[in-house]
């Protein structure tokens, strides 16, 4: 009978946070485009300290639920992702052994989404790039775990491609692979450094427009995840 129970997680206040505020944006009670109140004020109300609100915060505009815009505040970006955001583990409720078939999707995205980032990147999209690659490097160097430092350089590819549906199923599946590299410690120092150094050369490619060699290049880059999955 006892293998019938799963394991209960205790959720940290950021995540009762953000499971509030997602609750408030899928029914409908807050709107997208719709201002959050400021974070003192939001932290007063929610009675927690405005680091927990602020990391909450972050944690949503990393999933593109919210946007903070200059002088305007924080926004909601739309509703169409976050109902997608959830999709794949409350829904699909992923098992153990659907971390394949999640890289294997990544895989099929992420080569496409270079080779699209290459051909049709501007000038703006090679800033977002390098200060992703810049972030993840200064994780490095402190010696902290850099899981979503990582990710967000493979999102700013997607966004860089132009292609929405494609940029929008990356959003989707980002929130199951964080959860699973660091299920699975994927991550290390030796793994990091490598990755880092393949960022480059992917966003070298992209700044010369060179897409059939960024999505080779993303190819060989993934991998080494993919081989990970089929034996974790």
């Amino acid at each position: 009978m006892l293998e019938n129970f799963t394991s209960l997680k205790e959720e940290s206040v950021v995540d009762k946070i953000i499971k509030q505020i997602r609750e408030l944006i899928t029914s409908g009670q807050i709107e997208s485009g719709e201002r959050l109140p400021a974070e003192r004020k939001l932290a007063k109300k929610l009675g927690v300290g405005r680091t927990h609100v602020r990391d909450a915060i972050r944690k949503l505009e990393f999933y593109g639920i919210l946007k903070t815009l200059p002088q305007s505040g924080t926004v909601v970006a739309g509703m169409g992702i976050t109902a997608l955001e959830g999709l794949i583990t409350d829904v699909l409720k992923l098992e153990k052994s659907d971390f394949t078939s999640l890289v294997e999707t990544r895989l099929i995205l992420e080569t496409n989404a270079a080779e699209l980032a290459a051909l049709r990147r501007t000038d703006e999209d090679i800033v977002e790039l390098k200060k992703a690659i810049s972030a993840f490097e200064l994780k490095i160097k402190n010696n902290e775990i850099a899981v979503e430092e990582d990710l967000m350089f493979h999102l700013k590819i997607a966004e860089a491609s132009k292609n929405k549906v494609l940029n929008s199923l990356m959003l989707v599946i980002t929130p199951d692979i964080i959860n699973n590299f660091i299920t699975y410690n994927v991550c290390n120092k030796q793994t990091e450094l490598k990755a880092f150094q393949e960022h480059k050369n992917i966003l070298e490619c992209i700044i010369k427009k060179d897409g059939a060699a960024a999505k080779a290049l993303m190819s060989e880059h993934l991998q080494d995840v993919s081989h990970f999955s089929k034996i974790a």
